[in-house]
């Protein structure tokens, strides 16, 4: 499945193929999981290009996008997977108390400064006993980077994968569980992903790409303005399948095993 996937993520977007990599163990774990039933809400949509991977796996829901970036939105709003898509940030939903049987959310928490506000509001506008599944980088993230060794050039390292990576935190599940709970949603479910080798297939990956871009445009923009900013998000960036195949087989060459740590957590809760 993993090469499956790796290849849908490759077509659109041959350029960051270190987040493509990543992607495509995280989707393959959503999957596994299993997206629950009736009316959903997919926050931190982006362009939708992700949660269109998921559906064709798990089968077509009923969905609303929502995502800060206009940009993002405009682009999903043409994938024809979401009965519509808002432009809003988490904290300020859009939407009726007690409306979503679920919310699901991808690699978006780990980015947000009030994430209390956001789990609050996700509590409000899911149903009682609707669900909340998301994914986010782990306590373990740091731990699992090959980088260098030496304590203060290690430091550095760290410090600059957060600020590239714009995370904000790594929490594990006594964090998770207390805010949570202080949001009025209880915790049922958590797991590891993303093993230390996969880790380091990523950590290897980005150093060829998405580091140097980092370091190139000043080490100030997130990755999709980077990204923008040269001109290489566009509809006519694309990958033949032949060819995204190709580089799919390529980059998962070998399948790194192992089973912990884990850099990533998947997390439910319900309301």
């Amino acid at each position: 499945m993993r090469h499956t996937l790796l290849t849908e993520f490759m077509i659109q977007a041959p350029y960051q193929p270190a987040t493509n990599y990543w992607r495509a163990v995280e989707v393959e774990e959503v999957i596994k999981r299993g997206l629950p039933e009736g009316r959903g809400l997919d926050l931190g949509c982006g362009d939708g290009h992700l949660m269109a991977i998921i559906l064709a796996n798990t089968g077509a829901r009923e969905l609303t996008g929502v995502d800060i970036d206009r940009s993002e939105t405009v682009l999903a709003q043409k994938r024809n997977i979401y009965t519509d898509v808002v432009t809003a940030p988490g904290d300020c939903l859009p939407f009726p108390d007690s409306h979503f049987d679920f919310v699901f959310s991808n690699s978006v928490l780990e980015h947000i400064q009030n994430i209390l506000d956001v789990l609050k509001e996700v509590r409000r506008v899911l149903k009682p006993k609707g669900h909340f599944v998301f994914t986010v980088p782990g306590p373990d993230f740091h731990a699992c980077l090959k980088g260098p060794r030496t304590p203060e050039m290690r430091e550095q390292y760290l410090r600059e994968t957060d600020a590239r990576c714009f995370h904000l935190r790594y929490w594990g599940q006594q964090e998770w569980w207390e805010n949570l709970r202080a949001a009025g949603l209880q915790p049922v479910h958590q797991h590891g992903y993303l093993t230390k080798p996969e880790v380091q297939r990523w950590e290897f990956l980005a150093s060829m790409t998405s580091v140097i871009l980092y370091r190139l445009t000043g080490r100030r923009k997130q990755p999709i303005e980077i990204q923008r900013r040269i001109g290489i998000r566009s509809s006519k960036t694309r990958f033949p399948r032949a060819l995204a195949s190709l580089s799919a087989r390529i980059l998962d060459f070998g399948s790194p095993s192992g089973n912990s740590p884990c850099g990533c957590l998947l997390i439910e809760a319900t309301k």
